[in-house]
């Protein structure tokens, strides 16, 4: 059967994601972890490094700005990093997801170079982290910070990272149950968040207060 963009939309409503086992394996599939890694939005953790560094602004935050740049940089092997699991049908779907307003992204510029982003889906008051890159020291870290201030702004209540990494932990990511994920999901769906709500970009001093509220 053909995925298309209305199915892996109906699949995220149901609690299940889309993988690859690399990024030349031409088949993907599908993702129902047992236990789930989601960041609390009402108890973010920012460090006071951090803290000051995104009240420095190193980098220009802009949403939407290169989806298909961003999306790239993430299926990309990097250090560390040999394959990735967004294989070309993914990337492809998430494409088409963008332009009809599902698939959003954040992103760190220098300049005029892209150092770091993440992209993930908007369903009701939910958001799906899909994942991240970063060419920059902190830069994944801040456009994190970016995206977790607007989805508070937006109204989003639940921020789904899928699996959990030191580098979410570090942020507050924990594991919850698939039952507790669903009871989650549900309640996020049946309300309404606009991602769009925050206009193209977040100055540091609104990305700061807005964080400051929830931890």
């Amino acid at each position: 059967m053909q995925i298309t963009p209305d199915i892996v939309l109906k699949a995220y409503a149901t609690g299940i994601f889309p993988m690859s086992e690399g990024r030349d394996e031409p088949e993907m599939f599908w993702v129902d972890p047992e236990k789930r890694g989601i960041l609390p939005l009402e108890d973010f953790h920012l460090s006071r490094r951090l803290r000051r560094t995104v009240r420095q602004e190193p980098f220009t935050i802009r949403v939407n700005d290169t989806f298909e740049q961003v999306i790239a940089a993430c299926a990309t092997p990097a250090s560390g990093r040999w394959t990735t699991w967004i294989n070309k049908e993914i990337q492809n779907l998430f494409m088409t997801l963008h332009h009809r307003g599902f698939a959003h992204s954040i992103e760190a510029w220098e300049g005029e170079e892209l150092v770091g982003g993440l992209y993930g889906i908007a369903l009701g008051a939910a958001f799906f982290g899909e994942s991240m890159f970063s060419r920059r020291t902190d830069a994944s870290k801040i456009v994190l910070v970016h995206l977790a201030a607007r989805l508070r702004l937006a109204g989003f209540v639940l921020l789904d990272t899928q699996f959990i990494t030191d580098h979410l932990r570090q942020f507050g990511a924990v594991e919850i149950s698939r039952a507790e994920y669903h009871s989650r999901l549900s309640l996020a769906l049946s309300e309404y968040s606009d991602f769009s709500l925050s206009g193209k970009s977040l100055s540091s001093a609104v990305v700061l207060q807005s964080i400051t509220q929830t931890s």
